[in-house]
């Protein structure tokens, strides 16, 4: 199953930094989710992105939007991460890649002429009613949180 714009999204059930577990169900008719895919914690392009959410999570909340972050690395770097860049929202551990191939962004990469399968940059925006609404795939990370928190401001509001 892929994720298609106008669809339901993928539910799915992942374990948090916090140690909670995590529906993407739970949120059904209360919150917008941001659901970001990055490749790795403290890497300079992963932390530039958590920090741009971090820098403008009050402007998230204040549209009724929540911001999950999803990558393979385990719940314990997670929180690592979290502490070092002093994150307000959930990082997601999704060591099988199975979300990441849900939604289509778990891709055959190369780097220095190696390759090797990862997760291509990417945010989905679900509503409310948990439709997938707006997707950014191979994110480029300067300006893009601002887009997507305009996108919800627009267009959800």
């Amino acid at each position: 199953m892929t994720t298609q714009i106008g669809n339901k999204a993928p539910d799915f059930t992942l374990k948090a930094n916090n140690g909670e577990t995590v529906r993407l169900s739970d949120f059904i008719g209360k919150k917008h989710v941001v659901l970001y895919f990055y490749p790795k914690d403290m890497t300079p392009g992963c932390t530039t992105e958590a920090c741009d959410f971090r820098d403008h999570h009050e402007s998230f909340v204040d549209v009724d939007a929540v911001i999950l972050g999803v990558s393979p690395d385990p719940v314990t770097q997670h929180q690592k991460f979290i502490d070092k860049h002093g994150l307000p929202f959930l990082l997601l551990e999704d060591s099988d890649h199975k979300v990441a191939e849900d939604f289509d962004v778990w891709k055959l990469k190369k780097n220095f002429g190696k390759e090797y399968m990862g997760i291509e940059r990417s945010t989905f925006i679900i509503n409310k009613e948990g439709i997938l609404v707006k997707e950014w795939r191979k994110v480029k990370v300067a300006g893009h949180v601002e887009d997507a928190l305009s996108y919800i401001k627009t267009e959800l509001a």
